[in-house]
């Protein structure tokens, strides 16, 4: 089941080998699953998509880079 979210600070993620990309700020959906979350976004006319190890998402969420739409301000 996929929740509502926002990124609120600096998020990044890998796509295999390469760089870290930063995911803009903004209205998210997330899924979890046991071993990884997978965050997508809009852009504009564009849409994302990153899948990242569920303890580099963990950190995002306890340093309140990402926020849940249900959760207190």
């Amino acid at each position: 089941m996929s929740q509502s979210a926002r990124i609120v600070g600096k998020v990044e993620y890998r796509e295999g080998d390469g760089a870290n990309l930063v995911i803009r700020p903004g209205p998210c959906e997330v899924e979890q699953t046991p071993l990884d979350a997978t965050i997508s976004w809009t852009d504009g006319a564009s849409k994302g998509v990153a899948a990242m190890p569920l303890p580099d998402f963990q950190r995002y969420v306890a340093s309140h880079a990402i926020r849940f739409d249900d959760a207190p301000a």
